[in-house]
């Protein structure tokens, strides 16, 4: 058997879809288990013996219509028996139509049972402590009729050379192992999904406060001045235990580092979902308007936590669509004051010590 599963989308939901293709090598170990994404989410499904053939979908590809149309063919030319469509855009539905596979499975839509022979709504309600952004990947799977158990945890396979080399970084930044060391997302993908920099700074004092952990920053080098911004705003003694200068070259850099932290606390986005595929504990701030339901996967309330501004101030969400609440993001973080986390944060810090 031969399988492409397609997802064209940003590293949060690569590695959420990488379930998929780990779940399908469980069910069928003699199966070809191909993935199709972008090139700048390779990194964290790397050296994952599930997967057979990594198939990245360029820029030029994206970008020109001849480009997609042969690359089109060129998938129907490898001869999949099933295409799984965890995307579910106007790329990938044309992949789809060309692939020639028997089965052809992807999310409902008013049109997709024109192109797939099997389609499934998503779920608005999660009915585990995965969430609904791999609930409804999993969805994905059931034409299989599969007889072992899901594989829905995604997974992040690290090589020795490579968790070695995150210790050597560390040592070479005279990091003190007899401490605790927390990765911290200071910065999120964009404003909108950024936790002020003032509230961060007062979370970061506490958490110095507490333990006196030895605090790693993640941004990327375009973010170092809202990082040394945040860093600024940090008591005299926080910034002690803060190094903002150990900045990974690569994502599998950043991985390897990850892999020697006790916990990684901070902004929602991908580098909470790559420390929970390496099985490190998590304590997330979910922007105001993302859906917390969707991506607070394994949340226990021990080991991954996560805080959303409407747990406290559900009034000021009513019914509202993560679309429209967007608009009113920055404004809402606003009454997403310290104050609200510093109790969660506390109890997370003392459960983890």
């Amino acid at each position: 058997m031969k399988i492409l599963v397609i997802q064209n989308k940003m590293i949060g939901d690569v590695l959420a879809s990488s379930s998929i293709c780990n779940t399908l090598k469980n069910e069928y170990p003699e199966a070809q288990i191909d993935y199709l994404i972008y090139t700048f989410t390779n990194p964290v499904v790397e050296n994952n013996p599930n997967i057979d053939d990594i198939i990245l979908f360029t820029d030029k590809i994206k970008n020109s219509k001849i480009e997609l149309l042969k690359f089109c063919f060129k998938i129907r030319k490898s001869k999949y028996d099933a295409v799984v469509d965890a995307y579910g855009k106007l790329e990938s539905n044309l992949m789809v139509s060309f692939s020639g596979a028997k089965m052809k499975i992807g999310f409902y839509k008013s049109y997709t049972n024109l192109i797939y022979t099997h389609t499934f709504k998503e779920h608005s309600v999660p009915e585990t402590s995965a969430g609904l952004a791999l609930e409804n990947r999993m969805l994905l799977l059931q034409p299989f009729s599969l007889k072992k158990p899901l594989k829905i945890k995604p997974e992040i396979f690290l090589k020795e050379s490579e968790i070695e080399n995150g210790k050597q970084i560390l040592t070479e930044n005279n990091i003190d192992f007899s401490k605790k060391i927390y990765m911290i997302g200071v910065l999120g993908s964009g404003t909108t999904k950024t936790y002020p920099g003032k509230y961060m700074a007062e979370l970061l004092d506490k958490i110095v406060s507490n333990t006196d952990a030895t605090l790693l920053f993640n941004y990327i080098p375009s973010q170092l001045k809202e990082a040394q911004e945040i860093f600024n705003l940090c008591e005299p003694n926080t910034q002690k235990n803060i190094k903002i200068d150990i900045v990974p070259k690569t994502i599998r850099e950043f991985l390897s580092i990850t892999h020697h932290c006790d916990a990684l606390i901070g902004n929602e986005g991908g580098a909470v979902n790559m420390a929970k595929a390496l099985n490190k504990p998590t304590f997330t701030i979910f922007s105001t308007w993302i859906k917390k339901e969707a991506w607070n996967s394994f949340d226990d309330g021990i080991k991954n936590v996560s805080v959303h501004l409407k747990d406290f101030k559900p009034e000021l969400y009513g019914i509202k669509s993560a679309k429209e609440m967007k608009k009113q993001a920055m404004d809402l973080y606003k009454a997403f004051s310290p104050d609200l986390i510093i109790p969660d944060l506390e109890k997370y810090l003392k459960a983890n010590n």
